[in-house]
């Protein structure tokens, strides 16, 4: 999946998005989401690299719960047939909800 997947698939949340962060004093309201690629997987033998899947987190950002935002976020993974993990963190200093989807594409 491309740079440019990513995004269009992203806009189909009708959510705010940013690569990695957004800058100095633009974040939106919360909801909003941030994307970032953490690092490769390759797949290889006989020194060949036979394939790479790039580890992407999505990262969703709510001041409440919102099972609704989730959900459609969700729909949009299984639409573009993505398999993710799930987390969810409460950041005290932020007094923000972080939901991380992971995953290989």
């Amino acid at each position: 999946m491309t740079y440019e997947e990513i995004n269009e698939m992203l806009l189909e949340t009708g959510l705010p998005f940013a690569y990695h962060h957004f800058a100095e004093g633009e974040s939106p309201e919360p909801p909003f989401l941030i994307f970032l690629s953490t690092g490769e997987n390759t797949f290889s033998a006989d020194n060949l690299m036979y394939h790479s899947f790039k580890e992407l987190d999505i990262e969703l950002y709510t001041n409440e719960k919102s099972p609704e935002t989730e959900a459609e976020i969700e729909r949009i993974l299984k639409q573009h047939h993505i398999f993710y993990d799930k987390t969810e963190t409460w950041i005290e200093s932020e007094k923000l909800y972080e939901i991380l989807y992971e995953m290989e594409v």
